[in-house]
Parts: structure tokens; sequence; C-alpha cells
């Protein structure tokens, strides 16, 4: 397991050493266990695009706290996206986790991503995206603030040489470009992927919503 002082240092040092270490989280039904393969890094009151970056609310409180805890928060009225905060207490930074490969517990991530339709979900979109990665290992708001360097947590991180992540560090490809969809903040190179694999999301810049004429 990843220990707290993994998690304690500047986040765009720590956001690039997260991909291929190993997110598991054994809830209803079992364990499911993801690589992860993208994530983007949130550098705080600094970043016009953190969610920090108005100072702390009880949304964001989390961030301000302990490093290598879960950040959890719901958005867009329907999806839940899990960060892992970084730098000392009172600095408030975290890594999204954009992307991930099942690698343990793929029926039970297909048959929640299917919601019961039976339809089934393709291996590689299982948690291809910050949305379906948390609805495949069922990270919702109880999540929230969950200590991830707890051995007896229900939510950890392995680095590498866990369970279907590669042998060491430093043994993946890292590709680097422009955040999700952010509006500010846009042009930092601060999204970070597994080169060549196929289950990082697809890139999507920022588009400005249209109001309705009713």
């Amino acid at each position: 397991m990843l220990g707290r002082e993994f998690f304690a240092r500047e986040v765009l040092d720590v956001a690039p050493d997260l991909l291929g270490c190993v997110l598991v989280h054994e809830a209803g039904g079992g364990a499911v266990a993801v690589e992860i393969v993208e994530v983007e890094a949130y550098r705080g009151e600094s970043d016009p695009a953190s969610h920090a970056f108005r100072g702390r609310t009880a949304r964001n409180a989390v961030m301000y706290g302990e490093p290598g805890h879960a950040y959890v928060y719901f958005t867009y009225g329907m999806h839940f996206c899990v960060n892992l905060v970084c730098q000392p207490p009172g600095e408030p930074a975290a890594v999204l986790i954009r992307a991930g490969r099942v690698v343990e517990g793929a029926a039970l991530a297909d048959a929640r991503r299917a919601g019961g339709s039976g339809r089934g979900v393709s291996e590689r979109d299982l948690a291809r995206g910050p949305a379906r990665l948390c609805q495949a290992l069922a990270i919702g708001r109880a999540q929230n603030g969950a200590d991830v360097c707890d051995r007896a947590g229900a939510l950890r991180v392995l680095g590498p040489g866990g369970p279907g992540g590669p042998a060491e560090a430093g043994s993946v490809s890292v590709g680097t470009g422009p955040r999700v969809g952010v509006r500010n903040g846009a042009q930092e190179p601060w999204r970070f992927w597994v080169a060549g694999s196929d289950a990082v999301s697809a890139y999507r810049p920022y588009v400005q919503r249209r109001r309705s004429g009713r």
C-alpha cells in the first residue's frame, strides 16, 4: 500500500506517480480493483480550475486535511468523481482519478455499470472516465474523506507490483496534456496518462453551455 508520505508531496509529482498504481474498493458484492491509467492534478487556491480556488467550503473541506484521503464530489446532478488529497494539511491540492483498467472484479464492475440492463459493457469502457470509474468501484458520497492509507480501510491504493499493475515505479510511459473540460487554467498540461492504454478517456475541451430561450 502507498503510505502517507507518498501523498504528502507536490501534487504535480504525485499525479504521474499514481499511473500504474491500483485503486481497490471493497463494497457490496466484493472487491473491484483498477490500474490507474489517467489522472489530473489540481493545485488548490492558486489554480483557477480547482474546487479550492475560492477558499475553504463545506464541500471541499477534505482537501484541506491530511494527505492520503479521498475527496469525492457530486457533479452534473448525476455523477461522482474521486480525487486523492496531496501535499501537507492546509495546502488543498488533489489528483482526480480520470480513468482505470479493471484488473480485479470485472464481472461485478460490469454489473454495476450495466445497471441491471443485462447489456454488458466493453472491458475498456468499464472505468474509462471519472464517473464510470466511480460507478464501477461503487464510490459515492460515503467514501468522501476515506483514508486510502488505512490498511484496514475498504478504499485503498496499492503501489506498483499490486494485482494487474506494473512491476515497479516508472515502468509506464507517461503522456501529458491539458485537463479535460476545464474552463479556467486550460493551458496547464496537468493531465497525465499511460501512453498507449485504450482505457484512457477521450479528450474534450471546455464548451460553454447554451442557455434555453425559455
